[in-house]
């Protein structure tokens, strides 16, 4: 999604009920890391790119 700012994207995949956004800003170039946004609790976190298989896999353990 590359429409609006980044507050209107996060809405518009929250609407959609999409439980986690990943941006990749200016800094990831230089820090190898994305954000990853949590719909539920809105909370922000740096996480480096190498890092999200294993990141993700611990979210969705069931």
């Amino acid at each position: 999604d590359d429409r609006g700012n980044i507050g209107k994207r996060y809405r518009r995949q929250d609407e959609i009920g999409t439980p986690f956004c990943i941006t990749y800003d200016f800094d990831s170039e230089e820090d190898n890391a994305v954000t990853v946004r949590d719909r539920d609790t809105m909370q922000q976190e740096r996480v480096k790119i190498e890092d999200l298989k294993a990141y993700f896999e611990d979210k969705f353990r069931f």
